[in-house]
């Protein structure tokens, strides 16, 4: 009888939960985003768990609230599917063999140059991102415009390579040379990026050093402009002649016996946790160790960018082929509504290519100090976006100067930054090399997994050792007494 009843509740259970189910209506239409990970506002913590506020209340994502704007102002849902992946190449992969489709994706400048080439991508109407236009940097526009990405790409995150070090056990004039990473007084204590275009940086900059060298005593002895210098490292850092190939190719391999390992991601936790000390590491990831070391253990990080000159980045929305248009648009003028430009940067640690005053405010917050005894002029970023009057010079102090300075390099230090630029038929050529410099690389986490694992046997050994002599000890006492 208990089973039949049982049986009974079961189905009338299914019953319930069916009818449930038939009445919720499927949205109106659906977006597909798929971006890099961590790199939106999800309502999570650094855990993924779900966030609350300070007064225990859940934190709506970005995402619901965007699907709650649409709702508002057209009485029509929208459900975002929502994706990620860890590198350009593993996008575009994606894209070119997945059988998914998106409406929007962020690649970098380089792939957005190959997607323009291969002829993968809408075209962006500016006249429905009143935001965008308003808000965005007039700085980043320029640049934008300069190389005709305008037409296809929206920017909305920003920022530098360089290194990323634990100030207490690194000489700060070690790391003002990619040569460091070379230096066996750094053996095994140094990560660089598994990522082939970023890598390949530190390896043109160390085969071209004394190029590098020359443009950065012209520019400061006034010979050539900031424009001239950093279009003179874009050509440097962008050279892909199969002689700067295999030299590329060579100092890397060299490289390869001094490090530590490769790595995506991990490199900004394992320097807060003293596993490395130089970690090469894109300018918000370095923004996020620093912060998080000083408040868990006052562990001082800097961020330095090499002398001889790196890169200038920058990721960007852009619509495959066949997105929803319309509804993309939506999607990315919300992005750049000031508001939420600030809220995302607050949660990524990325700089937002979004200006306006929500986002000086916010940075007034991070980095200002009352009778600061420094001052940085940000107008070169947020002119024409703030409200008349409001300035843009940040006081700080010796204690947030580095980290501003990485969350808004100077024109100065921007101008010895180069662009990447898609490598076009010598990209395959590239690969090819990048996967002999990395055959039988074992990833870095392996090495401390394993380095777990060594101090764990030992210590079982030692402790098999202690137990084996305290029982022949005992033996002994017994036939002592005997």
């Amino acid at each position: 009888m208990k089973k039949v009843i049982a049986l009974l509740l079961v189905v009338f259970g299914f019953s319930i939960f069916g009818s449930v189910k038939l009445q919720v209506q499927a949205a109106d239409y659906v977006l597909r985003v798929y971006n890099w990970q961590d790199y939106i506002d999800e309502g999570k913590d650094e855990n993924g768990n779900p966030r609350k506020d300070e007064f225990g209340n859940p934190v709506s994502s970005v995402i619901d609230d965007f699907e709650e704007y649409y709702y508002q102002k057209t009485g029509k849902t929208v459900e975002v599917i929502y994706t990620t992946y860890e590198t350009n190449e593993v996008m575009l992969n994606s894209l070119k063999t997945g059988n998914i489709k998106y409406d929007l994706v962020c690649p970098s400048d380089y792939v957005i140059q190959k997607m323009v080439r291969e002829d993968m991508l809408e075209e962006i109407d500016m006249s429905l991102l009143p935001n965008y236009q308003q808000y965005a940097s007039p700085y980043l526009i320029d640049i934008f415009e300069k190389y005709g990405w305008d037409k296809y790409a929206v920017n909305y995150m920003w920022g530098t390579l360089g290194f990323l070090y634990n100030a207490e056990e690194v000489d700060d004039e070690d790391v003002t040379s990619w040569t460091v990473l070379w230096d066996e007084n750094y053996k095994n204590r140094v990560t660089i990026k598994d990522s082939v275009r970023d890598t390949y940086i530190i390896g043109v900059c160390y085969v071209y050093k004394d190029e590098l060298d020359e443009l950065a005593v012209r520019y400061h002895d006034n010979l050539i402009n900031e424009s001239e210098y950093s279009e003179a490292v874009t050509e440097i850092i962008n050279r892909r002649d199969d002689e700067t190939l295999a030299k590329v190719e060579e100092a890397l391999k060299a490289l390869k016996k001094n490090i530590a390992g490769f790595e995506v991601d991990s490199g900004k936790n394992d320097i807060r946790t003293g596993k490395i000390d130089i970690n090469f590491a894109w300018s918000g990831d370095a923004i996020y160790s620093i912060q998080t070391a000083w408040e868990e253990s006052e562990l001082e990080l800097k961020y330095q960018i090499p002398y001889e000159g790196s890169n200038i980045w920058f990721d960007a929305w852009v619509m495959p082929k066949g997105a929803n248009k319309e509804l993309a648009h939506e999607f990315l003028n919300y992005l750049c509504d000031p508001e939420v430009a600030a809220r995302n940067m607050e949660f990524i640690g990325y700089t937002s290519a979004i200006a306006g005053d929500a986002m000086l405010d916010l940075v007034n917050d991070w980095y200002g100090v009352e009778d600061g005894d420094l001052a940085v002029d940000l107008s070169y970023f947020f002119a024409g976006t703030v409200s008349e009057g409001k300035s843009m010079i940040i006081e700080t102090d010796s204690d947030n100067y580095n980290l501003l300075l990485a969350q808004y390099p100077d024109k100065k230090i921007i101008a010895r930054c180069g662009i990447m630029e898609d490598f076009g038929d010598q990209n395959e050529k590239l690969l090819a090399m990048w996967q002999r410099v990395k055959a039988n690389i074992v990833p870095v986490w392996i090495y401390f997994v394993a380095g777990g694992i060594a101090v764990g046997i030992v210590s079982v050994i030692v402790i098999n050792r202690q137990s084996k002599q305290m029982r022949i000890k005992r033996q002994k006492a017994k036939v002592g007494k005997k």
